[in-house]
């Protein structure tokens, strides 16, 4: 039985090895966990802490950095919501204005 957050946690885990170049052994020996601990996680057996992550990440030469994941549904919502107001500004038609007619300038009394 694995959740969607044991599979983030091995795919992680299979970037930093990866990346790295270690085998599952060094990786561990690096990070201070076991063998057997580190191949549970790999495997979804076992779910990580994120203190684990991160020392495992480490320990691969690299560095765990979380972020709220609204902020990226937010962001692509924005960009879909730009596009459309941006379509919708192409189909305008085109009226070409006049010159700008300012006010004229007055002194203020002091």
């Amino acid at each position: 039985m694995s959740s969607r957050s044991e599979s983030v946690a091995a795919a992680l885990i299979d970037r930093v090895r990866r990346e790295s170049g270690l085998s599952q052994a060094e990786l561990a020996r690096r990070a201070g966990i076991q063998g057997s601990v580190l191949s549970a996680y790999q495997h979804g057996r076992r779910q990580p802490s994120v203190a684990a992550l991160a020392r495992i990440a480490a320990a691969g030469g690299l560095e765990l950095q979380l972020a709220p994941q609204g902020d990226r549904a937010q962001l692509e919502h924005s960009a879909q919501v730009l596009s459309q107001v941006l379509d919708l500004a192409e189909q305008l038609p085109h009226r070409p204005r006049g010159e700008l007619a300012y006010p004229p300038l007055s002194r203020r009394a002091a």
